[in-house]
């Protein structure tokens, strides 16, 4: 049976829609506008009063969330749209902060089904179909779209931002987007418009992005260029300059990191909707309600605990320097099988630790074993291989000390599962 051909049968369930779309496109990555652009014109979904797309290769679902959980508070019914989830897939699409329900994500699928016309859509662009189609079901006035992979050719990107956003790059996704930082932040580039102001969040700026919005007439700024930050450590604060706005006695986030994604979806507010801006004056504790769980996150309990989906050598080394002045007393890991996990690894400066390896969800995912082997050399002891998330969790507290640090890592399979052994999510 040709599955692109057939049409999905009426009356499935969420989890059934969700399988039945794995298997329309052999492909889980198919990068490509032509299909998902062919399908959104046939949905005829008309566009909001304003789109903010983030791309990046680490911190874009926090800086997307700090401008949707903003707009939001200012008034405007905004969807976000962010990928992948800690837990369920509803989690993806939010309206006003609420993911939506089972019933309003299938009737959007319904919807994109009766426009598909036989196109192979992937997993993927069947998910950011609906979810443009829910928004709209739902009175949107603004989408804040996170980038799945990439800028230029992905699903996302059939929408023309406002305002765009790419928070940092670093080696992630190479077998897509190409070996060197400048190929990746090309492709990132990609959701840049003609005339319409874009931010980079970190420095340096990769020369291809200054290239590209140069081609496009497109201004750019990032941070000492268009907007800066000044830290007061001492009474854990900051102060956030725009462009003709400041905002005093901000929270100081855990991490440098954090902080930055929280500049750069700032100054993209200012750009797009800055009276949204206005509620930091009154309320700056509003910026700590955008923090993701999951995302350098600390717990305590007997032990202490840090959990981050982190999975390339610079999110790595955030994780390293989120651990402070302790060493983590065991590792627990799952990847995709595509990614760098011994830079990874020499990166996280956790070689003395136990390891504990797990598996993830995704067609993508690699096996545990064979991830264990590619980390052995690099460990004081041979990583233990485990069959679930849970069982990583019991062992590695079992084999640690009380008030000794355990990272969770890797995976948003596996700091999920991972939040929920917690009773945190």
């Amino acid at each position: 049976m040709n599955t692109a051909k057939s049409p999905a049968p009426a009356k499935r369930s969420l989890a059934e829609w969700l399988a039945w779309q794995e298997a329309l496109n052999p492909a889980e990555i198919d990068l490509g506008l032509a299909r998902v652009a062919d399908v959104f014109r046939r949905m005829a979904v008309p566009r909001p009063e304003l789109v903010i797309s983030v791309a990046g290769t680490n911190g874009k679902g926090s800086s997307a969330e700090i401008v949707a959980m903003l707009l939001n508070a200012g008034g405007r019914r905004t969807g976000l749209y962010t990928s992948p989830h800690l837990h369920r897939y509803n989690e993806r699409i939010r309206v006003a902060g609420t993911p939506a329900t089972d019933t309003a994500i299938v009737r959007a699928f319904e919807q994109v089904e009766a426009a598909r016309d036989g196109v192979a859509l992937t997993y993927f662009e069947f998910g950011t179909l609906a979810a443009l189609q829910h928004f709209h079901n739902a009175g949107c006035a603004a989408w804040v779209l996170e980038v799945g992979l990439g800028g230029r050719l992905d699903a996302v990107n059939i929408v023309d931002a406002d305002v765009a956003v790419i928070t940092t790059v670093d080696l992630d996704h190479q077998q897509w987007l190409g070996d060197t930082v400048e190929q990746i932040a090309a492709e990132k580039a990609g959701i840049l418009r003609a005339g319409k102001p874009a931010f980079y969040g970190d420095l340096p700026v990769p020369a291809s992005i200054v290239a590209r919005a140069d081609e496009l007439g497109a201004p750019l700024h990032w941070p000492g260029n268009g907007f800066s930050t000044r830290q007061f450590a001492a009474a854990s604060e900051w102060r956030w300059q725009g462009a003709a706005t400041a905002l005093d006695h901000l929270p100081l986030p855990r991490h440098q990191t954090q902080l930055a994604n929280q500049a750069v979806a700032l100054a993209a507010l200012e750009a797009g909707a800055a009276q949204s801006l206005d509620l930091l004056r009154k309320q700056p504790q509003l910026l700590a309600a955008g923090v993701l769980p999951g995302r350098q996150q600390h717990h305590s309990d007997q032990h202490r605990w840090l959990l981050d989906v982190g999975h390339n050598p610079q999110a790595a080394d955030a994780l390293r320097e989120s651990c402070g002045a302790a060493r983590p007393a065991a590792v627990i890991v799952g990847m995709m099988a595509d990614k760098n996990a011994v830079e990874f690894a020499r990166r996280l400066d956790a070689s003395g630790a136990q390891w504990f390896v797990c598996p993830t969800f995704g067609a993508r995912a690699a096996d545990p074993a064979e991830l264990a082997a590619r980390l052995t050399p690099l460990l004081a002891r041979p990583p233990v291989v485990c069959a679930t998330v849970a069982a990583a969790m019991e062992q590695a507290r079992k084999a640690t000390s009380p008030g000794e640090l355990i990272v969770v890592t890797g995976s948003f399979g596996v700091v999920g599962p991972a939040l929920q052994w917690l009773g945190l999510y």
